[in-house]
């Protein structure tokens, strides 16, 4: 291993020449008009024509123009933020000979201003895995699509671009539109028409299934939930069968400016602690509102309570005979969610914290879900891969690999806002003196006013994934930053911990405003046969002494398959908390049923919220 002290300098000289590489800036012109232009020519002065579309702004640093009027297609773009990761988004419009053309970025586009390649170029030389992920994203985005209008830009496969595990839109195509392009009405059997178009070249293991899919959905009167479902246990069958190590490691700061950290991450283990299997599937980082009074306490607060909770809820799904779809996981940590922010509110409350005095947190949550999973041999296996990210404010996750860096959360403050209610673009919206404010936080107010988001991913390539809070991830740091570190983690020329202190201290560098947390876990799916290391005690130089020990997840783990019975799951279920050293009760629901069970619990909340004093030091709770 390369020592510590030698990873800033290199860092720091990448890192400026890269943010400086980053003033060329590629966009899509949106029309019939940008299509017309010639390569080569400039714009309105600014923005050079590299291709069909493809367009260079030369001024970068300069705002562009804005819409005199939002139009349909800008609203809609702007009303689909929260799917950013898959679709573009409006940068602003350029006026030309009378017509103002519309200009997206966040497209799929290289670095050199070319499109990625479609999912039709692409898909022979996907695995198995990812061919169905890829399907499966486009399965996800089929619903808010069709609510907007736009579902027909999953039909065509070469709207659809494919940047590594992620598919891309090219551009947003409008139901009942002009374009050979637009479909009347769309249906999952148009969508299904579009799959057959892959199949050919889809991998013996999947073929089969992938074709009885299409064919289900042609038939009449079948629902979105019977093809989520079938394509959903295809998904976590291929994972299951791939091999899993996660190494997982955590460490905050308190910043140049600050006197106290107000940031809690997990896990954050010392030398002398044991191996924790929770911890190597559970990574969190809070970052706390409300000054050294309050602020620590609720992030500490948060913390402690998810973890009780999300322990219950992996003894009873590891019970549960059938494989629990996303959408009910995702429901079960909403709720989570929402029972500790009582807990914090309930805290305010019985301090009488009223208004901006009330402390509370942000809160990014990963949790690696170990579904048992029946593989094609027969066997069970363990683990399904699956990812599940939640946020609630401006702390956020990221995915990276050698080849990209992918933001997971959306951040709740105010631009975003105005954003994802159609009122601005984003740029405009930076320009408020309460753009950063967050919209909402943990224990500022009641569960029900919590809007938590929660997605799944899946885990099926090597990479690194980073939790941190905004003193980390402020001023485009880690964007700026991360190709540095990547490779290094990754090639195993530096060690985790090595890598996370270094990654830290340049950000107190660059930031040093705020505390700044990450925690970063090493997933490996490449290997067949992965070493276990379990944490211990390392000798390293002398900057490294303070460093935790890492935390790693033991390889998935493949039994032979065990007769047992089914049980149908007439109900949903629903992971209720009262809170302390209650461990949770699991519940049949239906949907309404939850948040009538949440809003019940609010006095169970209050009377025994004092039983989590064994949990947060007495010191933090006095305050």
């Amino acid at each position: 291993m390369n020592s510590t002290s030698n990873l800033p300098n290199y860092t720091s000289a990448l890192a400026i020449d890269r943010s400086q590489a980053q003033g060329f800036h590629y966009l899509w012109a949106v029309g019939a008009t940008a299509q017309n232009q010639k390569p080569g020519t400039t714009i309105a002065a600014r923005y050079q024509v590299k291709a069909a579309q493809i367009w260079l702004d030369t001024q970068p640093e300069v705002d562009p123009q804005v819409p005199l009027a939002v139009s349909e297609i800008a609203q809609t773009y702007m009303l689909l933020y929260p799917y950013r990761l898959h679709v573009p988004e409006v940068y602003g419009v350029c006026r030309e000979g009378g017509d103002e053309i519309l200009l997206l970025e966040n497209v799929p586009l290289t670095e050199n201003g070319e499109l990625q390649p479609s999912i039709a170029q692409v898909w022979h030389q996907g695995t198995a895995t990812r061919q169905v992920y890829w399907l499966w994203q486009m399965l996800e985005l089929w619903t808010p699509l069709s609510e907007l209008g736009v579902a027909s830009s999953l039909l065509s496969p070469e709207q659809v671009r494919i940047e590594g595990w992620r598919i891309r839109l090219q551009e947003l195509i409008f139901d009942e539109g002009q374009t050979s392009e637009s479909f009347n009405r769309p249906t999952l059997a148009n969508l299904a028409q579009s799959w057959l178009v892959l199949l050919p070249d889809a991998k013996p293991i999947i073929a089969d299934k992938l074709q009885a899919l299409c064919t289900l959905m042609q038939a009449a009167n079948v629902s979105y939930r019977d093809i989520s479902t079938q394509l959903n246990a295809l998904l976590l069958e291929q994972a299951a069968a791939l091999p899993l190590r996660s190494q997982v490691i955590g460490a905050t700061e308190v910043g140049k400016r600050r006197s106290h950290n107000e940031d809690t991450c997990y896990p954050l283990h010392t030398k002398t602690q044991s191996f924790d299997e929770l911890s190597a599937r559970l990574t969190i980082v809070c970052d706390g509102i409300g000054g050294h009074d309050g602020g620590e306490v609720a992030s500490q607060l948060a913390v402690q309570s998810i973890q009780l909770q999300v322990k219950a809820l992996l003894s009873e799904i590891a019970h549960q005979p059938e494989l629990l779809p996303p959408d009910l996981i995702c429901d079960q940590l909403a709720a989570i969610v929402r029972v500790v922010n009582n807990l914090i509110a309930a805290k305010n409350d019985a301090q009488n914290r009223m208004a901006r005095r009330r402390m509370g947190t942000t809160l990014v949550m990963a949790l690696q879900i170990p579904q048992c999973v029946t593989l094609t041999s027969g066997s069970v296996s363990n683990n399904g891969h699956e990812l599940y990210i939640v946020n609630v404010g401006d702390s956020r996750a990221y995915w990276i690999t050698p080849e990209y860096c992918h933001q997971l959360t959306v951040d709740d403050d105010v631009a975003v806002r105005e954003v994802r209610m159609g009122r601005s673009l984003y740029r405009e919206a930076l320009k408020r003196p309460d753009s950063g404010a967050l919209t909402q936080a943990m224990g500022t107010r009641e569960g029900h006013h919590l809007h938590p988001s929660v997605r799944r991913f899946i885990i099926e390539e090597d990479g690194l994934l980073v939790l941190c809070s905004d003193g980390m991830s402020d001023n485009g740091f880690i964007e700026q930053s991360w190709a540095d570190y990547a490779e290094l983690i990754l090639q195993d020329k530096f060690s985790l911990e090595s890598a996370v202190k270094s990654w830290l201290d340049f950000a107190n560098q660059r930031n040093g405003h705020d505390n700044a947390s990450i925690v970063l876990t090493h997933c490996q799916v490449s290997s067949s046969l992965p070493e276990l290391r379990l944490p211990m005690s390392f000798v390293t130089g002398e900057d490294d002494q303070d460093l935790p020990a890492p935390v790693v997840i033991p390889p998935t783990e493949v039994v032979p398959r065990k007769r047992k019975s089914r049980i149908w799951l007439k109900t949903l279920l629903v992971l209720l908390l009262g809170g302390g050293t209650a461990l949770g009760a699991w519940y049949y629901r239906d949907p309404v049923g939850m948040e009538q069970q949440i809003k019940g619990m609010e006095q169970q909340i209050k009377s025994k919220v004092e039983s989590l004093h064994q949990f947060v030091p007495n010191d933090l709770l006095k305050r």
